[in-house]
Parts: structure tokens; C-alpha cells; sequence
């Protein structure tokens, strides 16, 4: 452990900006605590303060730059992408939206301490539109807020940082162990509440081709969208009559089902899996609707079948 600390010493701004930069990156790198145990090691006076924070707020910078660019040019099908590998695809698009906007350039802040969200806020903030000085700014305060919250915390707490780096050199193999089981439970958590949420929304589907049929018969569907502000804002176009409810605003009851005369209601979204359409179509049919079907693939699969698409 002596040995273990003496290198982290000798290389705390190399191995701070490494675990942060991987952390933007989305890896599963654990810059927090690095952070922590830094913010001990500086209380001691054996690491540069200055040049800790430093390296934090580059590698930060560097990373939500990486991703900020790429919504920029790629746009709201990127962060898709990137969020159908994350551990929450489902809910990775929803509340990168909410976050974004509720909160403006401030998301970005809040990003860093929301699970599943951090990654998404840049890209996300680059697909809306904002300034590259804006962003800049907001990210340079979020990565001091950031790397000044851990860093304070292990520099408080540094006594009793001490005496568990001690308990486990003690424990040796055993404490690795430890922390390998703790990480495997993290992970089957995740997995089974995932798979739970899949049941949840898991119902029948309607494809393009059966929507596109179904408008032309003498009782069209009432069709829905879904998506948030954030995510019209990108991608502004949608289905011809598609009439405009966010999930929030259905579950508050804003729709009004007395005028859709027992017909079909196909729901969209640009989502993983459909998400929020399927917790859309549950709760019309809790209301008393007599189909409800979350669209296949959502607006995307419309617009990759060649279908026309109107924008407001």
C-alpha cells in the first residue's frame, strides 16, 4: 500500500487527468474516487493543488467537448446511439431532454451528478444549438463545481480515508474480492430493474407499413407524439396529423379521448425500445382507450420507409 500510494503521489495529476477524461468518455472509470483520495493526499501538501484541479477541468473539458461536438454535427441520432449503450437506454433520452430543458446551460452541471446523464448532457446541449463560448463556460464552472466537491470531501475526510487504505492492505485479496462482489451486485441491480422495465412497456407494437394502411382506411388511427420539447426542437418534422402530447402531459390528463370515437391510437417517440410511447399507450389505455400502440422504430423508421413528414 506504501508502494501503491507513493506512485499515486508521484503521478496525481497524470492519473487525475486520466480518470477524469475516461469518466467524460463514458467509461466506467471511478474519477470520483480518485478524486477523493486525491483531495486526502493534498491535505498532506504532497500533491499540487493547482495542478490537480487543472488537469480535472481539461480532461472534463476535453471529453464534453468530444461529445458536444458530435451532437453538433451528428445530432439527436447520435446521442441515440450513444444512449442504447448505455446501462439505461430506456430512460437515457428522456432525461437528458428533461435535464436540458429544465435546466439550460446550468444541465451541465447537474449532468456530472446524474447517473446515466453526464454523458448525454453535451451532446444533447450541442444538438439544441448551444454556443461553443457557452458551452465552454458552463463546462468550465461544472468541472470546478465537480472536481471541488471530491476533492473537499477527501480532503475532510482524509483521516478516515487513511485508516480504510489501511484496512485494506491489511485485507489484501480479500478486499479486492470484496469490492469485485460489490460491483457485480451494482451491475445485477441494474440488470434486473432493467429487465422489469422492459415488462412494464412491454406490449404489442404497430409497423410503419400497418400505420400507414390504417391511415388511409375510412378510420384513421389518432396518432401521437410524444417526444419532449428538446427532442421536436432537433428534429422539428412528424407524421401528417400527428397531433402533440408529451408523456408528462398525458399522464396529467391533458388529453382529451372523448373526441378519438373507439379509434386506434398509435403513439411515437424517438426513444430506445419506444420507451416512452409504451408508458404513453398505458396509461390511454388505463383511461379507457380501445387500442393504443406504440409506433415501431418511432419517427425514424416513418421517415426511413420514405413516408412525408410535416413540420409545425
Amino acid at each position: 500500500m506504501a508502494q501503491l500510494m507513493s506512485l499515486l503521489v508521484q503521478n496525481a495529476i497524470l492519473v487525475v487527468f486520466a480518470a477524469s477524461f475516461a469518466a467524460r468518455l463514458g467509461l466506467p472509470v471511478p474519477a470520483a474516487a480518485v478524486l477523493v483520495l486525491t483531495g486526502a493526499l493534498l491535505a498532506a501538501g504532497d500533491v499540487s493543488v493547482a495542478g490537480v484541479v487543472l488537469a480535472a477541468v481539461i480532461a472534463n473539458l476535453l471529453g464534453d467537448g468530444a461529445w458536444f461536438y458530435a451532437g453538433r454535427r451528428f445530432g439527436y441520432r447520435f446521442m441515440r446511439l450513444l444512449c442504447r449503450i448505455s446501462l439505461s437506454p430506456d430512460s437515457c433520452v428522456r432525461r437528458g431532454e428533461s435535464l436540458i430543458s429544465d435546466w439550460g446551460g446550468l444541465s451541465l452541471v447537474a449532468a456530472k451528478f446524474v447517473p446515466g446523464v453526464s454523458v448525454v448532457a453535451p451532446p444533447m446541449a450541442g444538438a439544441l444549438g448551444m454556443s461553443v463560448r457557452r458551452f465552454i463556460g458552463f463546462d468550465i464552472g461544472a468541472a470546478l463545481v465537480w472536481t471541488g466537491l471530491f476533492l473537499g470531501l477527501g480532503w475532510v475526510f482524509r483521516n478516515q480515508i487513511q485508516e480504510v487504505l489501511a484496512i485494506m492492505a491489511q485485507a489484501g485479496g480479500v478486499a479486492t474480492a470484496a469490492l469485485a462482489v460489490v460491483l457485480l451486485v451494482i451491475l445485477a441491480v441494474r440488470y434486473w430493474r432493467r429487465r422489469a422495465f422492459m415488462r412494464l412497456t412491454g406490449m404489442p407494437r404497430i409497423s410503419v407499413e400497418e400505420l400507414h394502411e390504417l391511415l388511409s382506411g375510412e378510420e384513421p388511427p389518432l396518432v401521437i407524439d410524444v417526444r419532449g420539447k428538446a427532442g421536436v426542437q432537433v428534429d422539428p418534422r412528424r407524421i401528417p396529423g400527428a397531433q402533440a402530447y408529451t408523456l408528462k402531459a398525458l399522464q396529467q390528463r391533458s388529453l382529451d379521448l372523448s373526441h378519438a370515437n373507439g379509434r386506434v391510437v398509435v403513439l411515437y417517440c424517438n426513444c430506445p425500445n419506444e420507451v416512452s410511447a409504451a408508458q404513453a399507450a398505458r396509461v390511454l389505455l388505463a383511461r379507457g382507450a380501445r387500442r393504443a400502440l406504440p409506433l415501431t422504430g418511432g419517427l425514424d423508421a416513418w421517415v426511413a420507409s420514405g413516408r412525408p413528414t410535416t413540420v409545425d
